[in-house]
């Protein structure tokens, strides 16, 4: 029986192994590569939410790798006159070796595709989780400091699916201290600050989360922030916009913290959940870490295939 197919759904599909390890191939990738693993290989890419970042990395990493490519927008499914989400895996099993999905929603429709493990998911972003970013950010944090581990990082704004994922990933990692700032009503899901937690018992790392921007440690290597209005959802409260404004980073959160680097997972909105001044200013590296997610989407597609020889799976 052929070996299966390995999916990324979530961060903890990823062993404590794994997770580094695809950050550290990632960076490979970045200083350059001959090989094309994937050639044979056939990738689908189905955005039913807006991308630009997520969509050219993997359709861009996948060619670079040798892989064929299929495209799917949000209405070019028969998902959409019915069909339903088995049957259309079941069709994807058969013609495709990875299909890489945005669906903004429930990350069960995914789980169903990868079941038999015949076709890797990779999840390029559902409402509870964006792990795929969170690879991008590790891989950042691993060709800007050379390690993974004893970072402390600030991260301001929304509980979204990025700080999620971010959260899951670090606590996985050696003493490194991750500290939340966010709005109340608007923090993490008290389930993934849970697993985060327990993890950080096993690492000796520390996931805290506030929901004020009182007494701000100093000394953090990063500050990190995303959009307010993150993909594919919308606040109820129609006053949200005041909830958020003490949470925007500005240049005097550099005042306790001089040697920061600052992150953002892009799409940015200058005078929302940033300043121009960070944004744009000497310390932002937020468009190096867009970069990354090329190499790093590399990294989750070479990782997923079910054996080494880069030969495409019989049909």
């Amino acid at each position: 029986m052929p070996p299966a197919a390995r999916s990324l759904i979530s961060i903890d599909d990823l062993t404590d192994d794994e997770l580094p390890a695809l950050a550290a191939r990632a960076a490979e990738f970045s200083a350059g590569h001959a090989a094309r693993p994937l050639e044979g290989r056939i990738v689908g890419t189905y955005f039913a939410k807006t991308s630009t970042r997520t969509r050219t990395a993997f359709s861009a990493g996948a060619l670079r790798l040798g892989a064929g490519l299929v495209a799917y927008g949000p209405d070019d499914l028969q998902i959409n006159t019915g069909e339903s989400v088995e049957d259309t895996g079941r069709v994807f099993a058969e013609m495709l070796d990875v299909i890489v999905a945005r669906t903004a929603g429930d990350p069960a429709v995914m789980r169903g595709w990868a079941v038999d493990g015949r076709l890797a998911v990779v999840n390029a972003m559902s409402a509870d989780e964006h792990p795929t970013q969170a690879i991008a950010d590790l891989t950042t944090l691993q060709r800007r400091f050379g390690r993974l581990r004893d970072l402390r990082i600030l991260y301001v704004g929304e509980g979204n699916n990025t700080a999620a994922s971010l959260a899951l990933a670090l606590s996985r990692l050696p003493d490194v201290e991750l500290e939340l700032r966010t709005p109340h009503g608007y923090g993490l899901a008290a389930d993934i600050l849970a697993r985060a937690q327990a993890q950080c018992e096993k690492t000796g790392s520390r996931v805290v989360e506030r929901h004020d921007m009182h007494d701000v440690p100093p000394g953090f290597e990063v500050i990190y922030t995303t959009r307010w209005q993150t993909t594919g959802t919308s606040k109820a409260d129609p006053d949200w916009r005041e909830v958020f404004a003490p949470f925007q980073v500005r240049r005097q959160m550099w005042e306790t913290s001089p040697e920061a680097l600052f992150m953002h997972d892009l799409p940015a909105h200058r005078g929302d959940e940033v300043t121009a001044e960070v944004l744009d200013g000497p310390m932002s590296i937020a468009f190096e870490q867009a970069a990354n997610k090329m190499y790093s989407a590399m990294a989750v597609l070479e990782w997923s295939r079910p054996d080494a020889s880069g030969e495409g799976r019989a049909r």
